[in-house]
């Protein structure tokens, strides 16, 4: 279904900007002042980069169930298991995950109603909440992992070509250990996120590509666009 590829893309592109070009031109992860200034100074792209990431999640609950549909008839309790993961990992934790990107803006803005902190002490909640932020990711990663390695074993199983399927299967290998690498081996994070970066292109933007460039009507595996 070229469908799903569309939205595929359109979720990468959406929450790429705004997890690597907005909220990675803006955070200084060890200088709470020049965060808090970089976050008030560009307060539209920072409320654009909250929107971005609700319209990529609203469109992964989408994607979710669709993908269901196409790849239930090779295991439908696997295809389930799938959907309710990424329907977990992003569009439940990650939208419950904005609330910290919101209230970073709202501290870095220093408010009337948190008069009664000071300066630094906001500038450090800005901080602080970007940090929760990133932890947040990182829960939902957990979640988005194990779905790419189920996806995997269903593409594989498909009529659709198996390496489309070991490659997912390595993205989420790549997503489980960025955020349990994070959490258990703290330090590692540069290397860690290149390699999840790496593995995420091989598996999800060659999958959309290959959906948007062949579609998902075969013999095998057909969808009822009209459901």
């Amino acid at each position: 279904m070229r469908q799903t590829g569309l939205m595929y893309l359109l979720v990468i592109v959406l929450a790429g900007f705004s997890q690597g070009y907005i909220r990675g031109g803006l955070i200084v992860s060890d200088d709470a002042v020049a965060t808090s200034l970089n976050i008030s100074g560009e307060e539209g792209l920072f409320r654009l980069g909250l929107v971005f990431d609700l319209l990529a999640f609203l469109l992964d609950a989408i994607i979710s169930i669709w993908l269901f549909k196409l790849f239930q008839a090779y295991g439908q309790t696997l295809a389930l298991t799938a959907m309710v993961l990424r329907l977990l990992a992003h569009p439940a934790i990650g939208s419950l995950n904005l609330l910290n990107h919101y209230l970073a803006l709202q501290t870095a803005l220093a408010p009337d109603f948190l008069a009664g902190f000071d300066g630094p002490q906001l500038q450090s909640m800005s901080l602080l909440f970007m940090e929760a932020h990133r932890i947040g990711y990182l829960i939902a990663g957990v979640f988005f992992g194990l779905h790419c390695l189920l996806l995997g074993l269903l593409l594989y199983r498909s009529s659709l070509p198996g390496w489309l399927g070991l490659l997912m299967m390595l993205a989420g290998i790549g997503y489980e250990m960025e955020s349990l690498g994070n959490f258990l081996a703290p330090g590692n994070e540069i290397w860690l996120a290149a390699l999840v970066g790496v593995m995420a292109i091989l598996g999800e933007v060659t999958l959309t590509g290959y959906l948007l460039k062949k579609g998902f009507f075969t013999s095998t595996l057909k969808a009822d666009e009209s459901n």
